[in-house]
């Protein structure tokens, strides 16, 4: 059995609320698990502005399929509640990564409340997404290794020490979720943390959808490209030099896990000198 594994088809799922993340939107970006959950669930709600119908037609043919978009909180918790209780298992399909600006603590709250088991099923984000869609690695090394996940201030109010102006001030990676309209606002919150108008900036709308878009551009042209681009949602603005598309055009910036001279758990290095 050495060198493979088998995947197992789930069957006969438990009576819960699995709470999964679909991926950005290319139906293949769903995970194993998630992707078996889908298909053998009884119920299935899922978030329709955002989850590819592509997916969901996976769905078994007796399950029952409900989009959430027109439900407030209350009536998609009593919806799955009342599933669980009836003793039929319940896929809550979000897309990219539930865990981000998922609003998924308010569900798994008061479904503790009514005393329903729930699990969650991580997905691609679509930070990750859009970074492969342009080709970026996010971390790189004696330029940066830190990625700042967050969103600009708006109807959304953020913590007291989390001001976009004071994370921008690390001059690191920032990736922005939801917040395509608030592009002048994030220009002069980096500006005033000292970041210089032509920092690399690359904007990925509906990332891995056949719709996407993408935007190079740079701090100062932020504002007017994306309104030249026509995007206001659902975009992922990242920002900083590891966005500089030339670094591939460059070898200067090799980390020490491949180095010869590195020697790790798993690699003796060889000497500079030999």
């Amino acid at each position: 059995m050495s060198g493979h594994f088998e995947l197992k088809q789930q069957s006969g799922l438990e009576p819960k609320v699995y709470i999964v993340g679909a991926g950005p939107g290319d139906p293949e970006l769903i995970t194993v698990k998630g992707s078996n959950i889908l298909r053998s669930a009884d119920l299935v709600l899922y978030t329709d502005s955002l989850v590819n119908d592509e997916l969901i037609a996976t769905a078994k043919p007796s399950a029952q399929v409900l989009q959430s978009s027109g439900m407030d909180l209350d009536q998609q918790v009593e919806i799955m509640a009342t599933a669980v209780e009836e003793g039929r298992s319940v896929a809550r399909v979000h897309t990219g990564d539930p865990a981000m600006y998922g609003a998924i603590l308010e569900q798994m709250v008061l479904l503790k409340q009514r005393g329903v088991a729930y699990e969650i099923i991580p997905g691609v984000s679509s930070v990750f997404a859009s970074a492969a869609v342009l080709g970026a690695e996010l971390t790189v090394p004696d330029l940066t290794q830190t990625v700042i996940l967050t969103r600009a201030e708006g109807r959304t109010l953020v913590p007291e020490r989390e001001k976009l102006r004071d994370l921008a001030s690390h001059h690191c990676t920032v990736a922005l979720f939801l917040s395509a309209t608030l592009a002048k606002k994030v220009v002069a919150e980096f500006m005033a943390a000292g970041w210089s108008g032509d920092t690399p900036v690359a904007v990925v709308q509906r990332a891995t959808w056949p719709d996407q878009k993408v935007v190079r551009t740079t701090l100062d042209n932020l504002p007017a490209d994306l309104r030249a681009a026509g995007i206001t949602m659902h975009a992922m603005i990242l920002a900083g030099w590891a966005l500089d598309p030339e670094l591939v055009n460059k070898d200067a910036h090799r980390s020490k896990l491949y180095d010869k001279t590195f020697t790790h758990g798993y690699r003796k290095g060889v000497k500079a000198s030999e």
